[in-house]
């Protein structure tokens, strides 16, 4: 029987990437995300090169639908072989005290509380099957802050101390825990931050070649076929010209 993965936030960056990553490396795949439509796309997408796919259309902020979701897996579809629980958001580029609550709660419901949620619903099958792999998508803001990154950094730090002890408390089973922290990826990410403001995005990106969903794909699904005895548990993965989450080289336009 094929392995399967699930993956949050599976429309669109690194979730999509990592859905068409684990599809060509033999897995069966739950995708989850909030756009039904997009879902849709996808699913047909990898059917049509002969990947297994189910869709599960919630908001991993909302516990009880993420529960339901999970509940309505049936046979096979309930051994999840591997977790990456890539939903996530930046909201505002603001100084914390001029920041919007209301972004603030969104970044932390579905950065961490969503996270929270889902590894909650799936990890005790895990380790009741004493097989299985949390992939957790974290960032290089969750290192060190950087200038108006405050509640947002804070949130991919509670990433990184929630994957290091969730890897503690499964340590005595055979289920892998893997943090990853991407520097700058081009993805809709920084649209989302800035509410919209194409222009305002791309300028995030001028100057320097980004990583991309795809290359964060490729660390994921090297983990995930590491031998038994190997876990990855941290991996930072930066662009070329980038040195830390706050300082990147961008070459003169």
């Amino acid at each position: 029987m094929k392995k399967i993965a699930l993956i949050t936030g599976a429309t669109s960056g690194i979730g999509a990437a990592c859905a068409r990553k684990f599809a060509e490396g033999g897995y069966s795949l739950i995708l989850t995300g909030r756009n039904e439509g997009k879902l849709a796309e996808i699913k047909d997408e990898l059917e049509k090169e002969g990947t297994k796919v189910i869709t599960l259309a919630f908001d991993v902020r909302d516990a009880n639908a993420a529960q339901k979701a999970i509940e309505s897996l049936a046979g096979e579809w309930e051994s999840v072989d591997v977790l990456i629980n890539n939903a996530g958001l930046a909201l505002g580029l603001e100084k914390e005290y001029e920041g919007d609550m209301n972004d603030w709660n969104t970044m932390i419901d579905t950065n961490i509380k969503g996270l929270l949620t889902m590894t909650r619903l799936v990890v005790p099958g895990m380790v009741k099957r004493d097989s299985g792999h949390v992939i957790n998508i974290g960032s290089v803001a969750g290192d060190a802050a950087y200038a108006n990154g405050n509640v947002y950094c804070a949130t991919k730090a509670a990433v990184k101390t929630i994957t290091d002890g969730l890897r503690i408390d499964v340590a005595e089973s055979a289920v892998r825990v893997t943090n990853i922290k991407p520097g700058l990826v081009e993805t809709n990410f920084s649209v989302i931050r800035f509410h919209g403001d194409e222009s305002r995005a791309e300028n995030v990106y001028k100057g320097i070649e980004p990583l991309t969903g795809a290359d964060i794909a490729d660390v994921a699904f090297y983990a995930a076929s590491a031998p038994k005895h190997v876990q990855i548990a941290e991996v930072l993965v930066l662009a070329t010209h980038q040195g830390s989450g706050s300082v990147i080289y961008r070459k003169p336009q």
